[in-house]
């Protein structure tokens, strides 16, 4: 895997903030660089090696003559550094001409930082991706690159990683490049055979023609980023769909919001803590609706949206006081309903559940939970008739439905 360059370290947003700017020696952007280094000394070229790129304010040189201007850029250039960036504003408020025209000569790539940018910020991020970069050309035995794969998904969920260029780095040496062409889903499972659970997002990942991120994790599940193609539309319905067709006995299956693959790393991240909180959420409380995420052979496969009621709800996790809550919620909007089926053998909340979360079609309601038609029409008769409203207004469907998804969480719960 070849090193980065000096055309990838300038795409960096540290360097980005710093309005970078090539002034000449374009040709040489694809030299790789072995190192980032600042140093404000003249004489700092026999105590480089070779493969840097120097970072300067052009203190040193503010009172030089365009003589030993143009000898500290050969003497640059005969040590073989990748290229030179100088910082104006401060010590130089242009580039001298001598500087440029040197560089130019000697096929040198100059750049103009125009913006101030602390050079140890610059470093840091730089020489953690190049070395991050380094480590992919060795070999590394399966369970170590589980081990670092693992690593960089946890730090994106846990929002630890040091930056966007330090992210990239790592995923780049995981070989791991999605480009602008696809988006990207965060994804946790689970099961009783590990095994079976990679197979499961192998096999959707071949489907999807998506580059896969997975390792295991602490706490027994696997994290995961599929790269989907963007031009799949709803990529996240488009990889709820490959992995149904996926099938691996027990294994469950959530599915974070889709982010660019340009966007910031928070949001990969933010993909992944919502999959995993859509994970604990599927594997405790009953589906709203009947088989809604279950397919053949074992799989339940859910996503961040099909259950953003329950995580609403949730939130952190439930206390005795949110308990209350929603139990005040659930009395308040759904008491007739829980008194009736507490006297009777009836399925009045689900129905109402079911009924609202499909647009109160009843054609829809009836083919999920199973029943004709006729049943269907009464038992809705029976919710209106205890409740004393009209199921089909609007205006009730918010609070109905938060009730019910409640009754749900709670019942899960006891």
């Amino acid at each position: 895997m070849a090193a980065l360059t000096l055309r990838e370290i300038l795409s960096f947003d540290v360097l980005g903030a710093a309005a970078p700017e090539i002034l000449c020696g374009e040709n040489g952007l694809d030299r790789p660089v072995r190192w980032v280094h600042s140093s404000e000394i003249y004489e700092i070229g026999p105590l480089l090696s070779g493969g840097e790129l120097l970072l300067t304010t052009g203190l040193g040189l503010a009172g030089a003559d365009a003589g030993a201007r143009r000898h500290y850029v050969r003497e640059l250039a005969e040590r073989g550094v990748a290229g030179i960036a100088v910082e104006l504003g401060r010590s130089l408020m242009e580039m001298p001409y001598e500087l440029l025209d040197e560089s130019r000569r000697r096929g040198l790539p100059l750049v103009a930082l125009r913006a101030v940018v602390p050079f140890i910020r610059i470093a840091e991020a730089a020489n953690t991706a190049i070395v991050t970069q380094s480590l992919a050309d060795r070999p590394h035995p399966a369970a170590d690159r589980d081990g670092r794969a693992g690593a960089l998904l946890q730090a994106l969920a846990e929002g630890t990683a040091l930056s966007q260029s330090e992210v990239l780095a790592r995923a780049r040496a995981l070989d791991f490049r999605p480009d602008r062409t696809r988006r990207l889903v965060g994804a946790a499972a689970t099961g009783a055979d590990p095994l079976a659970v990679l197979a499961v997002l192998d096999r959707a990942a071949e489907v999807l023609d998506a580059p896969l991120l997975r390792a295991p994790v602490p706490g027994g599940a696997v994290a995961a980023l599929f790269a989907v193609p963007a031009k799949d539309g709803d990529v996240v319905r488009t990889a709820l769909q490959a992995l149904r067709d996926a099938v691996g006995e027990g294994v469950t299956v959530a599915l974070g919001p889709a982010a660019p693959v340009d966007a910031a790393w928070s949001r990969w991240g933010e993909s992944l803590r919502e999959a995993r909180t859509t994970l604990a959420l599927a594997l405790t409380v009953p589906a709203p609706e009947p088989d809604c995420c279950a397919v053949a052979g074992g799989v339940q496969v859910t996503s961040s949206r099909a259950l953003a009621l329950e995580r609403q709800l949730v939130g952190e996790g439930l206390t005795p006081a949110s308990r209350d809550r929603l139990a005040h919620l659930v009395n308040r909007a759904l008491g007739p309903l829980l008194e009736w089926e507490a006297a009777h053998a009836s399925d009045l909340v689900r129905t109402l559940e079911v009924h609202l979360r499909n647009g109160c079609s009843p054609t829809r309601t009836a083919v999920l939970l199973h029943v004709g038609r006729q049943s269907l029409y009464q038992r809705l008769e029976r919710i209106e008739s205890l409740l004393g409203l009209p199921v089909a207004d609007p205006e009730c469907h918010g609070e109905l439905l938060l009730a019910c998804c409640a009754h749900r969480l709670l019942r899960a719960g006891e």
